[in-house]
């Protein structure tokens, strides 16, 4: 048995009922919403290791509880997975710059959906109890999932974070947007390798401070994607 509870967030019973008897079999232990409200008392209540949640749902969408979910400190670093009949690339992108830890489309197989879980849970693995890392004055620390510069705060999204961790963990290696993807998006997740640039961007300006630009930590490696280098920076 996993032990891991897992929330379906679902206005639709029905939908909710086929997917819990397969997490069931599966090993999981299953809560069940019918609405973002009462799915935010579950969450705040029972702690569930990770929320499969629906996007389109009356009142408050997914999208609004996810969003709220990013913003509340007991909630922040909550694994959760969009469950969407959505399935252009720009409500990818939207789902998952939010902070959706992956993005399902509907309708889906339950092999899939089962595989899609056990990667989520299987990235965010030992997360909380790692050190902090800390180079050249910018400190990334996991377990309470923040930034500093020099010991100030810095503001980023969740994906910012991401793709900060890992580079902070795999210095001075050149990556390509595709590897970048596969990493800190994951390899079931399909958007378009642009999607690295736009976060690229927008992990520099949260870097940049009034005293030191430590986007500059970030280089651009011509014809191959990017690299982490604090070689030739002063501390």
């Amino acid at each position: 048995m996993s032990e891991k509870t897992i929330l379906i967030v679902d206005d639709e019973a029905a939908i909710r009922e086929m997917i819990r008897v397969g997490l069931e079999l599966a090993g999981y232990d299953c809560l069940e919403a019918g609405n973002a409200q009462d799915a935010h008392g579950i969450i705040v209540d029972q702690r569930p290791d990770l929320v499969l949640l629906d996007w389109m749902m009356p009142v408050t969408s997914g999208l609004e509880l996810l969003r709220r979910l990013r913003r509340e400190e007991l909630t922040k670093n909550l694994l959760v997975i969009m469950l969407t009949a959505k399935d252009d690339e720009d409500n990818r992108v939207q789902g998952l710059d939010v902070g959706a830890d992956d993005y399902i489309t509907k309708p889906f197989s339950s092999r899939e959906l089962m595989a899609r879980i056990k990667a989520v849970l299987r990235r965010s693995g030992g997360q909380n109890d790692e050190e902090s890392i800390e180079i050249k004055g910018l400190k990334l620390d996991p377990a309470s999932h923040r930034v500093f510069a020099n010991q100030s705060p810095l503001d980023m999204g969740p994906t910012e974070f991401k793709l900060l961790k890992f580079f902070m963990t795999h210095q001075e290696r050149a990556y390509s947007r595709g590897q970048l993807l596969d990493q800190v998006w994951g390899t079931n997740v399909y958007v378009e390798e642009r999607t690295v640039d736009v976060h690229i961007r927008r992990l520099r300006k949260a870097l940049f401070t009034d005293t030191r630009d430590f986007g500059q930590l970030i280089q651009t490696v011509r014809g191959t994607g990017y690299r982490f280098s604090a070689t030739g920076i002063s501390a």
